[in-house]
């Protein structure tokens, strides 16, 4: 077995592949034949943990979710949470750039990386990297979540699920190769062993060579984590595990408007090349500890605690905006007309976030006067911490967009940085009441605790405040694989005006929560060979606006939207699509009225994928596939006067498994962006600055897995 690598591979690319060869011959001397590998975990995952009602599968509850496996985001060739983006119409990117952490879009809301992401169903900061090697899937609520988190932003959750201990033993070692000189190796190792296979193991080991086509863009991560667990008993499981993963990788700044004119959309531009232009740093070490133990064959509680702490090395040439010649600013959110660009030297060195949850959960089922109930009452506690020092965001001149020059850094530290608190206590009860074999309701609130407080050199600020959050559902079970369903629910967010004399007696003081509202309608439905479902959804969400004075309310933002989804199986053919049309708009606003009716920025009016994959019964064992991606016009700028155009993307594979030495080899070939399509993917507003991103052009993947 040879793999030909432009460069020379990295020690553990090596050691990964020494353990794959010595494998193979072992298998070979031995002449054992081995069965294609079966990963089963010993925990019965529900994949509707994330939605509160943890023991209803998905198809049968009142929301909408999805979830997309291990398998789905190996064959997409996924590597992180932007590559899975492409895989359901609800999601788009929100601020996605190499080198960078991920930021997504659920129906048309930008999820909030400190309070929208769960892990195992405890909260994380997603302000980090987070590996795939070890996760076995990644659910995503859709829609408001005040009964799943106590703040979040209205577009959803994204919960990732650790790959847990394997019934059957497990050993795999995949190599990867790619553009520009990209390659990886991985192992999943994991099985049972002890007195009656009481104790169990999953072990991932990762580590890449990063590279794009963009200048500048080298780097590299690694990862090291394992999942363990104890049988103590029938009734009884103990789960821990731990995680360890760095990553360091020069970002790629946005693009952004030449005046009023969309550039052309070319991914081998990268303003972060300067001379003194440092990689991003991102460092994460994540532990849990479960215990579940059954009381009875109705009920059981479980114990659940995880700790997450993050460092970060922030480093960037950061374009924004851009002065004329006299030193005046010309265009403060995009580019000057010629290409000219006012350049910062950003670094905020040593940034430490942590963050701590502990949970208690009781689940049970009962019944009362022939109505069924499954109730689940929790408690969450948790703690996040923020930390930094003193960074840099210092102008160090201008530059241009097509004929870049070298400036002098200026990395003085001349930029407080906020350190932030943030403590919740969390009640929960849900019940889900099926009233007879039709009929059924859902009821759930969530009691929240908050306090909060920040605080640097010159200001600090701290508040409380109590929130509950109801949400409720219908449902009529048309035939026992068709549900129908209403819902509505409500979610918070807490904001604080800033602490600067400028805002007067309001300086430092909470806002009223901002309280959106969620109403859906829903059907879901097998039938034959597939299996559908289709939803309607209005979100409202208060508008508060910072006039540089004052943060007042002003006006709402409304996203309506259909989304459906479908997935079909026959013969050699699999096929699976979802599509969302939303109409987003802007009402009510008396501050900013000329924004009513408008579009917000970034927000696609219609997603569609597409999936589907031939297994070819005249050659067994080969496979190929393709992907389709279309989004539709999103606007720039707040009045819609500038759009990005719509765009579609095709990505394909092939792959094809066969034994080696009594070893389950597959081998993989992609293509990613098969007609080299050149355009731009997303346009988010950050810090009052418009950025565009653009799709890098074709690329070519390789890769040999092998199940030994």
């Amino acid at each position: 077995m040879t793999l030909f690598f432009k460069n020379k591979p990295p020690a553990s690319h090596c050691l990964i592949a020494g353990a794959a060869t010595f494998l193979v011959a072992h298998s070979a001397l031995a002449q054992v034949t081995l069965k294609p590998v079966t990963i089963q975990t010993d925990t019965a995952s529900n994949s509707a943990e994330i939605t509160g009602f943890g023991d209803t599968p998905l198809q049968r509850t009142p929301m909408s979710a999805s979830v997309i496996d291990a398998q789905q985001m190996q064959a997409a060739g996924a590597r992180r949470l932007a590559d899975v983006i492409k895989l359901d119409a609800s999601i788009s990117d929100a601020y996605n750039t190499t080198g960078y952490w991920d930021y997504a879009t659920v129906r048309g809301f930008v999820l909030d990386n400190k309070f929208n992401y769960r892990r195992d169903g405890l909260p994380i900061s997603a302000e980090t990297f987070i590996p795939l090697d070890n996760k076995e899937r990644i659910s995503i609520l859709k829609g408001t979540s005040g009964i799943q988190a106590g703040t979040s932003a209205p577009g959803g959750l994204i919960n990732y699920s650790v790959k847990r201990p394997t019934a059957q033993p497990l050993r795999t070692v995949t190599l990867q190769a790619g553009s520009a000189g990209a390659s990886g190796a991985a192992a999943d190792l994991g099985g049972r062993f002890g007195s009656s296979d009481a104790f169990g193991y999953r072990l991932n080991l990762a580590s890449d060579k990063l590279n794009t086509p963009t200048p500048n863009t080298r780097g590299h991560r690694e990862l090291a984590a394992l999942a363990m667990d104890w049988r103590i008993g029938k009734d009884s499981l103990l789960e821990a595990e731990v995680e360890y993963s760095k990553r360091s990788q020069p970002s790629v700044p946005g693009l952004s408007l030449l005046g009023n004119q969309l550039p052309a959309a070319n991914p081998r531009i990268n303003i972060n090349t300067q001379p003194w232009s440092l990689p991003v740093e991102l460092q994460g070490t994540t532990a849990s500890l479960r215990f579940e133990q059954a009381i009875s064959s109705d009920w059981r509680w479980s114990a659940h605690y995880g700790t997450q702490r993050l460092k970060s090395q922030d480093r960037v040439a950061f374009p924004f905006g851009c002065t004329d010649a006299n030193g005046v600013d010309y265009y403060a959110d995009r580019y000057c007309p010629n290409g000219d660009i006012d350049l910062y030297d950003f670094r905020s060195e040593n940034e430490r976030r942590t963050t701590q949850a502990g949970q208690l959960l009781l689940k049970g089922k009962f019944d009362t006067a022939g109505v069924q109930h499954e109730l689940s009452v929790g408690m969450l506690r948790s703690t996040y911490k923020e930390r930094g020092q003193s960074n840099a965001f210092n102008p160090v001149g201008s530059v241009n967009l097509f004929t870049p020059s070298a400036l002098a850094a200026d990395s003085r530290p001349l930029s407080d940085y906020t350190d932030r608190d943030n403590r919740s206590t969390e009640l929960s009860i849900a019940d889900a009441i099926q009233w007879n074999t039709q009929f059924s309701t859902w009821l759930g609130l969530r009691h929240t605790a908050l306090d909060r407080a920040s605080s640097n050199p010159t200001a600090s600020t701290q508040y409380s405040q109590r929130i509950n959050t109801p949400w409720a559902a219908v449902g009529y079970q048309a035939t026992p694989d068709t549900l129908l369903y209403a819902s509505h629910g409500q979610g918070i967010e807490s904001r604080v005006v800033p602490n600067l004399s400028v805002y007067g007696a309001q300086k430092g003081q909470p806002l009223p929560a901002l309280r959106s509202r969620q109403t859906e309608l829903g059907i879901k439905s097998r039938m034959a060979d597939v299996q559908w479902s289709l939803a309607w959804f209005t979100i409202t969400r208060p508008l508060a606006v910072d006039t540089g004075t004052t943060v007042e309310f002003d006006g709402q933002q409304r996203h309506s939207g259909l989304e459906a989804s479908a997935q079909y199986s026959v013969g050699p053919w699999q096929l699976s699509g979802s599509a969302s049309l939303i109409r987003a708009r802007q009402q009510d606003a008396v501050i900013n009225a000329n924004l009513n009716g408008q579009r917000p920025t970034n927000v696609p009016s219609v997603i569609a994928r597409l999936n589907a994959q031939y297994r070819f019964t005249s050659l067994p064992g080969l496979a190929t596939s393709a992907h389709l991606s279309h989004e539709g016009q999103r606007s720039v700028l707040p009045d819609g006067s500038i759009t990005l155009p719509a765009w579609t993307r095709i990505d394909a594979a092939l792959s094809y498994g066969h034994k080696i030495a009594g070893a389950q080899a597959t081998w993989t070939l992609g293509v990613d962006n098969l007609f080299n399509k050149a355009y731009f993917r997303e346009s988010p507003t950050q810090f009052g600055h418009v950025y565009l991103f653009p799709q890098q052009g074709r690329s070519v993947r390789a890769g040999l897995s092998l199940n030994l």
